[in-house]
Order: structure tokens, then C-alpha cells, then sequence
């Protein structure tokens, strides 16, 4: 340990640093079984692509991408160093592997004195949170923009940003190696997995932008929108009124514009897109369980277990147990909770997660009064209001779209405030139930963290996509929110589907924007800030741990946030996609920026942080998989029940008039028609909100359902078509369910984990230990019984360690 002796700028904070020496790191490396190279990988790579020449304005420079020959490997042996491939003690290990090895001893020593001290104070986690050490860090290798002075230096740093930072980068691949050879396997697994989930979003991508010039060239096909847009059909079609008083009867001709919108993602390509992702969710998870199987083999994690600082005790848990017991396995008194304290504690955390999710729901309950409220308001403004006269976008503007642009808006701010303030409830009930190790908390505060996430942010597509429109009643008999006097909103003419699509794009598109400026622009300012005095020194006045310590904290759950990113973004593109084809587009355009975002902050904004293994994602897989099979039932429901397309297939195969199969009078065919007169009075429209069109001569108004007529024996009961529509969205629903369910097993019991290659090349590393194990035994065996005399060869034989060591004295 050396201490440095000159302050920083505040004159408060000094520097403690610490070395470790070749003889710290052999013990250690034997001690936590690190992997290291006893020979060069002698399996040939017959991976060969065709036409491999195309990918190579993307590829990286070979020594960035592969910064280290590949070797067998074999656990690290100190009594054996001889059997390893040491050329150079100084860069044997790599600097992830030596900062990983400081900070286990770190985490391990003990600070207390004498036999008889507080053995409970041990670790350097003990000391940073009582305060005598404000931070511990490894060093960064050199300046990002510039090389080191040192030539014995790799600059890894400095490669990282050039290659790998900076956003004209962005079309490269990612220099995994050096990530994991400097930021170490977990940092490592997450870029990887992010990069693949970003290369899988190009497929669909691709489809989904098909599907969407689908809709565009069938556009002139839509036979529905011209009979709605026909002033012959749609201009001579009363509709009842969309809200009690303050709307008066309209034409349906009036949402021309809505109906043709609605036709670019409801249509067929919706039905077959919808079925696309269900079979791509699985393709993406099966190839990068490969994917992931053969980056445990290079990067040596194929007998991976947690290490033993994952399952070390917390220091809070420490602390705040008092309670002492023996534990069977290492045979001493160990801190622990009891059982009531536990239970209350978990209790107590569950009850304060219902409460916020309760709270999101009241919200959301609070935006849907907004919407039945401030609907009738735009209706009556905007019936003369002097949007209509502008050109283009003046016969865009409808109440209906006021109201479904303004409440995706206000729900998505509620959205980012509520998530703000959970962020720090969620961490405090974790600590609140003290977890005893690293693990057991990172997987309690995911659980919470993700099921909060997912009410706050799906729960308005939900009521859209699956509420909206489908308890409304009819004019005679509507039906209000919880028997006030807000009517339950209707779904406009051109569909539900649409809405739908406006709020999945402003919330997700939102909370892109905001995320990637939150996740650059917040440490940027911060290190600007902290560093606005010593930033013009130079590097012999403004030192390498001086400018590291002003770079921002790394913290244990940084990763975590960046996960629960993309696994929420992931539930957009999945569980809604059927009412936006254009989402994975989006997705993929985030998510190359932020590849680079996150290397850029990696790189630049944040203190290196202390390398750990991981083989996998970790609990994010099983996530991933249920958000995955929920993904098939959503958008099964939201074709069956939210689009159009059943209704539409089930009137051109069963009810259309025509020959042919043909479209033609669908319109009048779906909806039903009312008796104005019977309108009660909460509902008739007041004075002065009716159009200057409408007279006493208009008896009858129309509305969305399947319901026969006035004069009817039955009237205003459902019709057998409304039951036959109902039977086949069911049968669609299981059908479609079944199919993808049936293709997603099957593609997943087709593709193998681990690839062959990967089987093989462990089974040869496997052997290949064992056989140069055995012969390096042998070979030392020889050597000992060289130097023996004949009447102790025996005894060498049997201890030829003991005995050969005294005859050698």
C-alpha cells in the first residue's frame, strides 16, 4: 500500500494506493481457481461465412477484436506455474482478472486488532459505508482521447473510445474481447446481449416495414373507408351522439381520414406480423442461448458457479442482525434473521408493492376520467373551432384524436414521475427486508423493480387495447364509470387499433428520448461540474486517480437499470406490435444509439468498475421467456377484439350480399340502428350542440354493434351475427395461440443450446487437461527420482516431495 502524499484540490481527500505483486496474485488466482492458458488452441475454425467480403466495412481491426490469442485453459495452479504458459508475470493476468482479485482481498481482510477485537469488522464495504473511505476503484489505463506516455501501457481505454465509443462507430461491431479483457465477463455479457437483441430487431424490423407498405399499396383497396368516406354511405349515415349533452349527432363521414389511417395497421399483414414475432421471440431467445453458450467457452464460464464474494454476507445484513447462530457448513457463529422478523419484514414489502401498483391504477383509473371528461369539451370547442380550416392537418384534428394524444401525454408524465419516486421506495423496502447476500438482493429488488415497471408502463396500453369500447351499452342503456355520470368511452368508427397505436408510439418513443438524454446528459454535467477547477492541468499536476476519483460511482446495480431498459422496451415491441408494426423499427434505432450511449458512459462518464463474472443474463432469461409466451395471448386478443379484421373476414365469407366475395356494404352491415326518441334525457343532446344539418325529420341514429332494430321483437338485443363474430374471434384466438405455441416448441426443441463446435471444443480442452496433467506428473515424477539414491527410491516414490526435498538439503 503506498499513500500519496498530496491532497487533492479540496485539501480534504487523499489517496491510498494499492499494488499487488505477482506472488498476491498466484496465491489468489489459486485460491478463487482462475482459469489461465497451458496451450494454444489447436482445433481448426472451419466457421466460414459466404460471402464474407460484405461484412468487411463493419469488422474491426483484428487486434481490437481479438486483443488475445486463443488458448486451452485450465484452472490456475501456484505449486504448477511451470505448467502454464507464462511469458510474462507482469501481463499474465489480465487487468480485469488483478482488479478482481485486489477487491476479493479487500472484501475479505479485517481491520481489528489483537485476538479480541469485533471480528465483525472486516471488508472494505464496512468501511466505505461508515465513512472512512469515501470510495475504492481501479484505475483507468490512460486518458480516453489520448494514448498513455507509457509504452508498456495497452491503452485499452483509449482503444475502447475509438473503435468502440464513438457514435460514427455505430455501424461496427462490438470489440466484446477487449470489453470483457477491461471491464471484465458481467459488463461484458450485457454488451453482447444487447448487441445480439439488437441485430435480431433488424429481422423484424425489416418485416415490419413490409407489413406497413402492405397497408400503404392496399390503400386504394379499402373498400370500408370509401363507402365511410362516400358521400352517398357515409355522408347520409347519422351516428348516435359519443357523449351525454355536449355532443350532438355526427356523419360518419366525418372520420374519412381516421378510417384510412386505421387501414395501415389493420389489415391482413397485421394478422401474419402478429404470428411473425411470436415465432421471432423464440428464434431470439433459442440463438442466443448458442450465443451465449459459446461466449461461455471463450471467455472460460463453461464450469462457472457464483463466486464466493456473490454469496458473501451483505455488510447491512451483518450489521443489523444481532442474532447469532452456528452455521452447519463452516462450523461458526454466523449473524442471522429470525423467522418472525422476516415474515413482518416481507409482509410489510409486499403490502407497500401492492399500494404503488394500487396508486398506478387510481392514476390510470384518474386519466381515463380525463379522457370521458375532456372528450365532451373538445366535442363541443372544436365542432366550429377554426382548425378546420387549416390545410392538411385541419381535418386531422378531431376530438377524438385531441383527446387520445393529450391523455397519452399526461400518462406518460404521471408514468415518469411515479417511476422516479418508486425507484427509491423499491430500494428502500429491499433494504427494509435485509436480503443476506448480493444476489439475494439484486433478484428481490428485480422482481419488484419489473412488476412496478410493468403495471406503470403497460397498463394504459391494456385498458386501450382490451377496455376501451367494449362496455359501452347502447343509446337506450349506456353504461357509466362506476355510476357516476361519465359515460365509458366508445371507440371511434375507424377502430380502437389506432388509439392504440398513438399511445403505444408516444410512450414508448417518450420514454426512449428520455432515457437516452437522462442516461448522457445527467453524468456529463455532474463530471463537468466535480472537475470544473483541475480539468486544465495537466496530467502531471491533475493525476490518474485524481481524475478517476471526480468521475462518477459505478454503482452495484447500474447494470440492473440498463436491463430493465431493454427488457421494458422488449415488452413494447412484443406484447403490442400487432397494433404497430413500426415498433421494432423504432427499437432498433434506440438501441443503436444506445450501444453507443452506454459505451460512450462506460468509457468516459463513469470510474472503472471492479470486474465480476457472470455466464449469463441471469434472472432477465426467465423475464424475457414469460414476457415471450404473454406476448402470443396479447396480440392474439388485440386482432380478435381490438382490431377489425374477424368482423370483416366474418361478414366477406358469411354475410356480404354480393356473388363474390366482396366488401361492399360492410358499413351499414356493422352497425345497428336506434330510435331517436327513446334516447333519454341524460344522454339527448342539449340545445344549440346539434349540427345545423340535423332536423326533426331524423328519426333514427346509428352506433357500433351487432343489436336489432326498433319494432323488433327482440329489439336492441344482440343478433346471431354478433354471436358468430364472437365464436370466431374465440376460435381465432385459440387457433392462432395453438399454431405459434406449436411452432415456438418446435423451433426450440429443433435448435440445440450449445452448438456442436462449442460441444466438441470443451470435450477436447476436457481431455486435452487431463492428458497434459498426467504427463506433466509423470515427467516431474522422473525428475525426482533422478536426483534419488536407490535406498530411498521407494520413499521418493511414495513422498517424493518430503524425501527428494531432504536430499536436495
Amino acid at each position: 500500500m503506498e499513500t500519496e502524499d498530496k491532497s487533492s484540490e479540496d485539501g480534504k481527500t487523499y489517496f491510498l494506493k494499492i499494488h499487488a505483486p505477482w506472488e498476491v496474485l498466484a496465491t489468489y488466482a489459486d485460491v478463487l481457481k482462475i482459469k489461465v492458458p497451458f496451450k494454444a488452441n489447436d482445433i481448426p475454425n472451419h466457421t466460414e461465412i459466404p460471402m464474407n467480403w460484405l461484412s468487411t466495412p463493419f469488422r474491426l481491426p483484428d487486434h481490437i477484436m481479438h486483443p488475445e490469442p486463443d488458448f486451452f485453459t485450465a484452472p490456475f495452479n501456484k505449486s504448477k506455474s511451470d505448467f502454464f504458459l507464462i511469458d510474462d508475470k507482469e501481463t499474465f493476468f489480465p487487468p480485469s482478472t488483478r482488479n478482481r482479485i485486489v477487491y476479493y482481498i479487500l472484501a475479505r481482510c479485517p481491520y481489528y486488532k489483537g485476538d479480541h477485537g469485533d471480528k465483525d469488522k472486516k471488508g472494505i464495504k464496512r468501511l466505505l459505508n461508515n465513512g472512512t473511505y469515501t470510495s475504492a476503484f481501479p484505475l483507468h489505463d490512460c486518458r480516453y482521447w489520448t494514448r498513455s506516455r507509457d509504452l508498456n501501457c495497452e491503452s485499452e481505454r483509449y482503444n475502447l473510445y475509438k473503435y468502440w465509443a464513438r457514435f460514427l462507430c455505430f455501424f461496427k461491431e462490438q470489440p466484446l474481447n477487449l470489453i470483457r479483457k477491461y471491464y471484465g465477463e458481467k459488463i461484458g455479457i450485457y454488451f453482447a446481449w444487447l448487441g445480439f437483441y439488437t441485430e435480431m430487431l433488424f429481422f423484424a424490423a425489416v418485416v415490419g416495414v413490409i407489413c406497413f407498405i402492405y397497408g400503404l399499396l392496399t390503400y386504394s383497396e379499402n373498400e370500408w373507408s370509401y363507402e365511410i368516406c362516400s358521400e352517398e354511405i357515409g355522408g347520409k349515415i347519422v351516428m348516435c351522439p359519443l357523449c351525454d349533452k355536449k355532443c350532438g349527432y355526427w356523419k360518419l363521414n366525418s372520420t374519412c381520414n381516421s378510417s384510412w389511417q386505421s387501414h395501415l395497421f389493420d389489415n391482413v399483414g397485421t394478422v401474419f406480423f402478429a404470428i411473425f414475432m411470436g415465432i421471432w421471440v423464440t428464434l431470439f431467445l433459442e440463438f442466443w442461448k448458442r450465443r451465449q453458450a459459446r461466449l461461455e467457452y471463450e471467455w472460460d464460464l463453461v464450469d462457472f458457479e457464483e463466486e464466493q464474494q456473490q454469496l458473501q454476507l451483505r455488510p447491512e445484513y451483518e450489521t443489523k442482525c444481532t442474532n447469532r447462530r452456528l452455521n452447519r457448513i463452516t462450523q461458526e457463529m454466523e449473524p442471522y434473521l429470525p423467522i418472525t422478523s422476516k415474515c413482518a419484514r416481507t409482509c410489510l414489502s409486499g403490502a407497500t408493492v401492492l399500494f404503488w401498483i394500487s396508486l398506478i391504477i387510481a392514476c390510470i383509473i384518474g386519466v381515463i376520467a380525463y379522457r370521458l371528461a375532456v372528450y365532451a369539451a373538445f366535442a363541443s370547442i372544436m365542432k366550429d373551432s377554426p382548425t378546420n380550416n387549416l390545410q392538411v392537418v385541419g381535418s386531422l384534428i378531431t376530438p377524438q384524436l385531441a383527446t387520445s394524444v393529450t391523455a397519452s401525454c399526461i400518462n406518460f408524465v404521471i408514468i415518469m414521475i411515479l417511476n422516479l419516486m418508486y425507484e427509491r421506495v423499491a430500494i428502500w423496502i429491499t433494504d427494509m427486508e435485509i436480503p443476506k447476500t448480493h444476489l439475494e438482493y439484486e433478484n428481490k429488488l428485480t422482481v419488484k423493480m419489473f412488476l412496478f415497471q410493468f403495471v406503470n408502463y403497460y397498463s394504459s396500453c391494456f385498458y386501450v387495447a382490451f377496455f376501451k369500447g367494449k362496455f359501452v351499452g347502447y343509446p337506450g342503456d349506456y353504461a357509466y364509470m362506476f355510476g357516476s355520470h361519465l359515460r365509458n368511452e366508445e371507440c371511434d368508427p375507424g377502430g380502437c387499433l389506432i388509439e392504440l397505436t398513438t399511445q403505444l408510439v408516444i410512450v414508448m418513443t417518450g420514454k426512449q428520448v428520455w432515457g437516452n438524454i437522462q442516461e448522457a446528459l445527467v453524468p456529463w454535467l455532474m463530471n463537468w461540474w466535480g472537475s470544473r477547477r483541475s480539468r486544465s492541468h495537466p496530467e502531471s499536476l491533475y493525476s490518474r486517480w485524481e481524475q478517476d476519483h471526480d468521475l462518477q460511482s459505478f454503482g452495484q446495480l447500474g447494470l440492473f437499470y440498463e436491463y430493465l431498459e431493454m427488457v421494458i422496451q422488449f415488452g413494447f415491441i412484443t406484447l403490442f406490435v400487432a397494433s404497430f408494426p413500426l415498433a421494432p423499427l423504432l427499437a432498433l434505432f434506440n438501441n443503436i444509439i444506445e450501444i453507443r450511449v452506454d459505451a460512450w458512459k462506460f468509457t468516459t462518464q463513469f470510474r472503472r468498475p471492479v470486474a465480476a463474472k457472470a455466464h449469463s443474463i441471469g434472472a432477465w432469461a426467465e423475464i424475457l421467456s414469460g414476457v415471450a409466451v404473454l406476448s402470443v395471448v396479447t396480440n392474439a386478443f388485440i386482432v380478435a377484439f381490438t382490431s377489425d379484421m374477424i368482423p370483416r373476414l366474418v361478414y366477406m365469407y358469411a354475410y356480404s350480399s354480393d356473388s363474390g366475395i366482396s366488401m361492399k356494404g360492410y358499413i351499414n352491415d356493422s352497425l345497428s340502428v336506434f330510435n331517436i326518441s327513446e334516447i333519454p334525457d341524460r344522454s339527448r343532446p342539449e340545445d344549440g350542440e346539434n349540427p345545423s344539418w340535423f332536423n326533426s325529420s331524423i328519426t333514427t341514429c346509428r352506433y357500433r354493434d351487432y343489436r336489432y332494430p326498433p319494432g323488433h321483437e327482440k329489439q336492441y338485443s344482440h343478433t346471431m351475427k354478433f354471436w358468430h363474430i364472437l365464436a370466431a374471434k374465440l376460435a381465432f384466438i385459440i387457433i392462432m395461440e395453438h399454431v405459434v405455441f406449436l411452432v415456438k416448441f418446435f423451433v426450440a426443441w429443433m435448435i440445440p443450446d450449445v452448438p456442436s463446435e462449442v460441444k466438441a471444443r470443451i470435450k477436447r480442452e476436457r481431455y486435452l487437461v487431463q492428458e497434459y496433467l498426467h504427463n506433466y506428473e509423470v515427467e516431474k515424477l522422473k525428475m525426482q527420482l533422478i536426483f534419488c539414491n536407490d535406498p530411498v527410491t521407494m520413499l521418493c516414490f511414495l513422498r517424493p516431495n518430503l524425501a527428494c526435498e531432504k536430499i536436495f538439503k
